[in-house]
């Protein structure tokens, strides 16, 4: 296998799965696909309560404190909330889910609004979290793509029951997938091991509150600019950094 084999096995399972769930998305009544909407915010939130845990890693407290790392990761998120607002990165990507849109898919009006739904939540989910992360770096050191072929398994699925509900905008993050890990493994490949532990920990902690965000947008229960928040993911580790330094 090559440097980028698991990202390249990502985008193909994310093809695949949407256009499974694109083929039988019809035979699913609206009830059945808000269901499965739901089902896929729950793991969702699971998965994002596994990740918001690495804020009690023993790693991130021996380095910055016991009372430091709710800080940092409060800190992150504000900072993160206030740039991504001035940058106005929630609406930007919807912009660009209606950019594609208008290349792979004909209609508008609700048309649209469902491609842009499917787009933004389905690249949200399939790019945020450990595993995108972990894994992406760690093919870049040559540590193997297996952590990328996992997620790769679970992004199919998820990705059969997003095409099923929200059309073919899911099939779209695909190309947020290749783009967001493909960087990620590049930068693991020109680096090195950048990110101590706790930074890590501080990365993975705050990338786990953006997840809960998505999860609420998918269960229906609140709708907020969860994109707009993606510069904490940044300003994580450079909080931890500042926290260390100053200790």
């Amino acid at each position: 296998m090559f440097v980028g084999f698991g990202t390249v096995a990502n985008v193909a399972t994310v093809v695949v799965g949407s256009g499974l769930g694109l083929l039988v998305g019809h035979r699913l009544g609206p009830h059945v696909r808000t269901t499965v909407t739901s089902a896929l915010g729950l793991v969702t939130l699971l998965i994002a309560g596994q990740a918001a845990v690495a804020v009690s890693d023993p790693a991130f407290t021996d380095a910055v404190g016991s009372s430091a790392p709710m800080l940092i990761v409060l800190g992150s998120l504000v900072v993160g909330g206030v740039v991504g607002s001035a940058l106005r990165l929630e609406d930007r990507v919807e912009s660009l889910g209606g950019w594609l849109q208008g290349r792979l898919s004909r209609g508008d009006g609700d048309g649209r609004d469902r491609f842009v739904e499917g787009f933004v939540i389905s690249s949200l989910v399939f790019c945020i979290g450990p595993l995108t992360i972990l894994g992406s770096i760690n093919e870049g050191l040559g540590n193997g793509a297996d952590q990328l072929l996992l997620k790769a398994t679970l992004d199919g699925f998820a990705a059969l029951a997003f095409a099923a509900s929200f059309g073919i905008g899911v099939m779209a993050s695909a190309i947020s997938v290749g783009v967001i890990q493909g960087a990620l493994t590049l930068l693991g490949a020109l680096l090195g091991s950048f990110l101590p532990d706790a930074h890590l920990a501080a990365l993975t902690t705050t990338g786990g509150l953006i997840l809960v965000g998505v999860a609420l947008r998918l269960l229906d229960l609140r709708t907020f600019a969860v994109a707009d928040l993606l510069p904490a993911l940044v300003v994580a580790p450079i909080l931890c950094q500042i926290v260390i330094a100053t200790r």
